[in-house]
């Protein structure tokens, strides 16, 4: 769908009137759209193959501190959900100085 996405954005683009009044941005835009309709032909033929899984995997060996920084973030979200329902639970109880205290913490 994004590759779908970036070959009509290029399309919408070469169909812009400063491309009549630019040849510079002419040529600009022309370069994008090719290389957007190759991305999405290349796309299209790995989901077509079954291989779109390869790619991801390849994604992760080129950026590995990438699927790090996912992993953390999964987990820092699995940390907050937890302590949310726990302050959660101290607002719903009585509001005496103990649980005051555990709220504040």
């Amino acid at each position: 769908a994004m590759s779908k996405s970036a070959v009509k954005i290029s399309s919408d683009l070469l169909s812009n009137p400063l491309c009549e009044q630019e040849p510079t941005f002419l040529e600009m835009v022309t370069a994008f759209d090719t290389a957007m309709k190759r991305m999405d032909s290349f796309n299209q033929e790995k989901v077509e193959n079954g291989s779109a899984g390869g790619i991801m995997e390849w994604f992760s060996s080129v950026f590995p501190s990438l699927n790090m920084a996912v992993k953390r973030r999964e987990q820092t979200l699995q940390d907050y959900k937890r302590l949310q329902s726990k302050v959660e639970k101290y607002e719903e109880k009585e509001r005496t100085g103990p649980v005051l205290a555990k709220l504040h913490q």
